[in-house]
């Protein structure tokens, strides 16, 4: 089950929420709590009924993990075992459902064996509820975060906006505006409202503009065949398509979790206007990024080492960021080349170099794209074949009025997908973030008119259910 989907928005979510407000208003915190697990695990079941089961005894295990924590200090060795073996376990099966087979296909390829495909199937939403995880035992290790209830662990992490594709939360901003017990439950108005606004714009985004983009994306990188135009059309396609899934994604996320009173954290904050690499991962998946900073960056170095060390960080930072975003050697090399140009932007800060901002963002923007060829690509050589065509301007000085007759002929074969290229870059080059529109945001006629109208066009193109770009990671 999908946030886009008339199952979830006429059936499921109704019954949510209503059987969650209805409980913490009339039977106590306690049964409200309840009901958002028994919900959630539903949810899950939809999407990935055979790892349910995995699901519940990975909480049950790292709740017990926690609460070990209450009864033995930090930096004992008893918690320190503890610790590791909680993460063990959470990467453990992570490496194992998502890596199985990319380690097999890798032995069989340098020692020459036949190691068949283990057919473990990929848990939903493994990579980031493993990091959700992972960021509560840490931070109850820490000391930043009590473990609280058996009840409210539960609720925390199966919480179902953010269970399978983020944000990745953290259990000392969730659990507290979860229902407590003697309190009276009461719905905020202009959560409500911003709720409802950020779910309408996020189903707009995925309906309307990403899945005809994911479409004419995969048109092209179906065959990689069609040349110059198509190629970059198909580029562009996927830069901009990934850019409207997943933010999509997570403003129907944030916007369902106001209806609950719940505020996770902002994911986006305007991507495609940064004007270097560094502020770009500041800026694109920024729950993501912060784990990463957290415990690998963070790991590696610390203030005042010198730029080498700081080097060595990032370059490891995005080398696990980029094989956890897929199992396959052109996803490596799109953490590679991400790793060099944020090492490129650090190092020029440092020492007081900058573009001027217009040429900063051109820069950072074209790099992005031209890098995002390994992220789209199914494979190293497909990748090279797509470089090799979006890079190969020479009819542009060799054949210059045929080179023209096919960019026209290709905008007017594909004028609707053009027409979304050209008003997803305006959106995303000169809209406000979803940052911006929540810290402005106030009541007003005119937003209950602008998340109508497109709930209302999201209804009616939805049609055929996709699955969100990230569930695959």
């Amino acid at each position: 089950m999908v946030f886009s989907s008339y199952a979830f928005i006429f059936v499921f979510f109704p019954l949510a929420l209503a059987g969650y407000w209805l409980a913490a208003r009339y039977l106590g915190a306690a049964a409200a709590k309840v009901w958002l697990v028994a919900a959630s695990l539903c949810f899950y079941a939809q999407g990935s009924a055979r790892f349910l089961p995995l699901l519940v005894f990975t909480v049950l295990l790292n709740y017990g993990a926690v609460r070990l924590f209450s009864r033995y200090p930090k930096d004992t060795a008893t918690a320190k075992l503890v610790l590791a073996g909680a993460i063990v376990e959470n990467l453990g099966f992570l490496l194992y459902f998502k890596y199985a087979n990319f380690f097999i296909d890798n032995l069989n390829h340098l020692l020459g064996l036949a190691i068949p495909h283990q057919n473990t199937g990929l848990p939903l939403g493994i990579s980031f509820f493993t990091f959700i995880i992972i960021t509560c035992v840490v931070d109850t290790y820490r000391g930043r975060t009590e473990p609280g209830p058996l009840l409210d662990f539960c609720a925390f992490v199966t919480f179902f906006p953010h269970l399978i594709v983020g944000p990745i939360s953290r259990h000392g901003d969730v659990v507290p505006q979860l229902p407590r017990p003697g309190a009276r439950a009461g719905i905020d108005g202009r959560n409500i409202a911003l709720g409802i606004v950020l779910f309408s714009l996020g189903c707009a985004q995925k309906i309307i503009l990403a899945d005809p983009l994911i479409a004419h994306a995969r048109a092209f990188y179906g065959g990689a065949a069609g040349g110059f135009f198509a190629a970059w059309g198909g580029v562009l396609a996927y830069t901009f398509a990934y850019y409207f899934d997943f933010s999509g994604y997570i403003d129907m996320a944030l916007g369902l979790a106001l209806l609950f009173n719940i505020k996770l954290p902002h994911n986006f904050d305007s991507p495609y206007k940064a004007v270097d690499f560094a502020d770009f991962w500041r800026r694109w998946n920024i729950t993501v990024s912060n784990f990463f900073y957290e415990h690998i960056f963070r790991s590696i170095f610390r203030f005042g080492d010198r730029i080498g060390k700081m080097v060595l960080a990032i370059m490891a930072t995005f080398l696990v960021s980029g094989l956890w975003h897929g199992a396959g050697w052109h996803f490596v090399l799109w953490g590679a080349a991400n790793g060099v140009l944020v090492c490129v932007a650090n190092i020029m800060n440092l020492k007081g170099k900058r573009l001027p901002a217009f040429w900063g963002w051109a820069t950072t923007f074209t790099l992005m794209v031209l890098t995002r060829v390994l992220f789209d690509s199914s494979s190293v050589s497909q990748a090279v074949s797509v470089y090799k065509t979006i890079l190969d301007i020479r009819p542009l000085f060799t054949e210059t009025s045929a080179f023209f007759a096919q960019g026209l002929a290709y905008v007017r074969a594909n004028g609707p997908a053009v027409a979304l290229l050209l008003a997803g870059a305006g959106i995303c080059f000169f809209a406000p973030s979803t940052r911006d529109i929540s810290e402005r945001f106030a009541p007003r006629w005119y937003h209950a008119a602008l998340a109508g109208a497109a709930l209302v066009a999201s209804l009616f193109l939805m049609g055929t259910v996709s699955n969100f770009l990230y569930m695959e990671f």
